[in-house]
């Protein structure tokens, strides 16, 4: 992707460049008590998110991959502290918000900001598209007057592709695609600098997904946006990502550039998951054999690699003993996998 064009006076641009990555998360866990004994106590759990360390460079798109299940939306959610990690820190502009209490957080929810899946169920049918985007407004007293307020949500609605009369109608009268617009404009209503997008595409219309990515793309470029891109699927948006993070049952197994990844996967899921991936032309020959049997039940997941089990190079002593490291293989290149190093 083209590298971001100066940003407005007003949004994330105005404030001064810090160093660093934008977000950044280390050694986060996220457990979901499923069962209690009679006094409250935890017997059983469900790891979504196990140890996973990231980050997010300002200006770039992480895309996040794997199948349903994997813990995807779980990460970007404690990302964003919609859900509280259990362990590990989390980092945004340079500050921990893991345990940050929700007076002083609140400040910064404005930095963050999410485009949900489904965009039937994300907007409130009983609210004009007009209150749906000056909530946010009047909530971090970005607007001073009504008239103000009008004016903010007609720019906001024209930088998505919809007409600012649109505000006056209700989420029924749109199709998928432009709902998906309005949760867009929603989220860029408060001037963020990081939005994590959950297979903002997987809902639409495949004629309509090209158009949302490209909006996506041409915001980013406009406003230095940085995504948390999520998707189940590697062969979706391959050309709007700058880097890759591929996770299997809460754990990330391989993280690398764009052009790496899809030119050399390292990690058998990896290889798997693009193998799995539909192509033009049915007689071309794969390279990898594509994935066979389910992703493990994560109320049991396997001993080591939780992988191992789908694995065809799995080596048994080895990989079922413990979960193999992520390892650096280049400058920009890791893995998680005793037979890849």
């Amino acid at each position: 992707m083209s590298a971001p064009a100066p940003k407005p006076e007003g949004g994330p641009a105005s404030e001064p460049e810090r160093a660093g990555p934008l977000v950044s998360v280390s050694h986060v866990t996220k457990r979901f008590t499923v069962e209690r004994d009679l006094l409250g106590r935890p017997t059983r759990e469900v790891r979504a998110v196990d140890d996973v360390s990231l980050e997010i460079e300002r200006g770039e798109t992480l895309r996040l991959v794997g199948e349903s299940g994997c813990g995807k939306s779980t990460l970007g959610r404690v990302m964003l502290r919609l859900i509280d990690p259990t362990e590990g820190q989390i980092l945004f502009e340079g500050r921990d918000i893991a345990k940050l209490p929700e007076r002083e957080l609140r400040p910064l929810r404005r930095r963050m900001q999410i485009v949900f899946q489904d965009p039937y169920s994300s907007l409130n049918p009983r609210m004009t598209v007009r209150a749906t985007l000056a909530e946010a407004l009047r909530i971090h007293g970005l607007v001073k007057n009504r008239g103000e307020e009008e004016a903010r949500v007609a720019s906001l609605l024209e930088r998505v592709g919809l007409r600012p009369e649109h505000m006056r109608r209700y989420p029924h009268e749109f199709s998928g695609g432009q709902r998906q617009r309005i949760g867009i404009a929603r989220a860029l209503a408060v001037e963020p600098s990081f939005i994590v997008a959950d297979e903002p595409i997987s809902a639409l219309d495949v004629s309509i997904q090209a158009q949302v990515v490209n909006l996506l793309g041409d915001l980013q470029d406009e406003l230095g946006l940085s995504y948390l891109f999520i998707a189940h699927d590697l062969s979706v948006v391959e050309f709007i990502s700058d880097r890759v993070a591929v996770m299997y049952l809460g754990r990330v197994v391989e993280v690398a550039t764009s052009d790496e990844l899809y030119g050399a996967p390292r990690h058998p899921y990896t290889q798997a998951l693009l193998a799995s991936a539909p192509v033009p032309d049915p007689t071309r020959r794969r390279e990898h054999p594509p994935l066979k049997g389910d992703v493990p039940s994560p109320l049991d997941p396997p001993t080591g690699c939780t992988f191992h089990p789908r694995c065809p190079l799995a080596e048994p002593g080895l990989c079922d003993k413990s979960p193999p490291p992520l390892v650096s293989l280049g400058a920009k290149h890791q893995v998680a996998c005793f037979k890849a190093t």
